[in-house]
């Protein structure tokens, strides 16, 4: 066969065999059909945009001044308002109650939803400056406000949190996991956007952290990495289906510390000011001010106080 020749892939019965897998034996499409997908370069866009909105001078333009920072996060939020009021209407197609929404009413929709958060966002802001305070306070090795916002795996995907939270509770849950998905993917941190967290939260290192979707964290909570606020175990209907929604992951109240590697599973409480040590798998709760660590390692250290 020539370089020139068209290769015979079977190209015919390849592409008819795809289609029986999609329509009758594998299907996943959705049953009204095809429909637009929010974009993920779309959403990347829209977070670098909201980002540079809440803080100029680390995320927008390089020539910022007093006269112009303004006009820039006006224009900077106009144009990804924008865009995201597009990527909330095609995300709002996949909720039960507007499958058969039409176009026109989920562009309103959408538009209300957007200019909502919006509004949110100098809250939002706050939010993340308290995180920010939290990480230069707590971690020794911080040397200024602009490492962390620049450097810190735990600020940024706590910024995508934070965002993706608002969308959450305004009723966009699949636009909200797109945001916290792209963060989980550059920092190894997965945090559900369901998930309730105070204000002054920081993550330290932070890769490997898991922090399931109906999770309460209180105020002045600091994690290390590979740190699991989990489910243990999931209630199924008659016919097997997983319940959805139900309370099943931890709370954790304020001003508590949980060290690297620790498992702390199921609708359990983590009383306030508690210190979880690393590597504890954890599955009851415990009262405020306990300090929980290993057994061995409990039981070495009293033998070593009497020996």
């Amino acid at each position: 066969m020539s370089n020139a020749a068209s290769p015979d892939w079977g190209l015919e019965q390849i592409v008819a065999d795809l289609r029986a897998s999609r329509e009758e034996r594998h299907r996943t499409r959705h049953p009204l059909g095809i429909r637009e997908l929010p974009s993920r370069d779309a959403v990347v866009n829209i977070v670098a945009g909201l980002r540079a909105a809440l803080f100029p001078t680390h995320y927008g333009a390089p020539d910022l001044t007093d006269e112009s920072i303004d006009y820039y996060v006006g224009q900077t939020l106009d144009s990804t308002l924008r865009l995201l009021a597009e990527q909330i209407r095609r995300a709002l197609r996949f909720l039960p109650d507007s499958t058969l929404a039409s176009d026109d009413a989920l562009r309103t929709r959408a538009f209300e939803v957007a200019r909502e958060f919006g509004r949110q966002l100098p809250g939002i802001r706050a939010l993340l400056v308290s995180d920010i305070q939290a990480a230069f306070t707590g971690d020794p090795a911080a040397q200024h406000i602009t490492e962390i916002l620049l450097c810190y795996p735990g600020v940024w995907a706590m910024t995508h949190h934070r965002l993706a939270h608002a969308l959450h509770r305004l009723g966009v849950p699949l636009l909200a996991r797109f945001i916290n998905e792209i963060a989980h993917s550059a920092t190894g941190i997965d945090i559900h956007p369901g998930a309730q967290i105070g204000s002054s939260f920081f993550i330290d290192h932070g890769t490997g952290v898991v922090i399931g979707e109906t999770a309460i964290i209180g105020e002045r909570v600091r994690l290390y990495q590979a740190v699991t606020l989990g489910a243990k175990s999931f209630a199924a209907d008659l016919d097997g289906t997983l319940v959805k929604g139900n309370a099943r992951h931890p709370i954790v109240e304020d001003d508590v510390v949980i060290y690297a590697g620790a498992t702390i599973l199921g609708r359990v409480t983590i009383g306030r000011g508690s210190v979880i040590g690393g590597n504890v798998w954890l599955t009851h709760s415990v009262p405020p001010g306990s300090s929980v660590r290993q057994g061995k390692v409990r039981e070495i250290e009293r033998g070593d106080e009497g020996a």
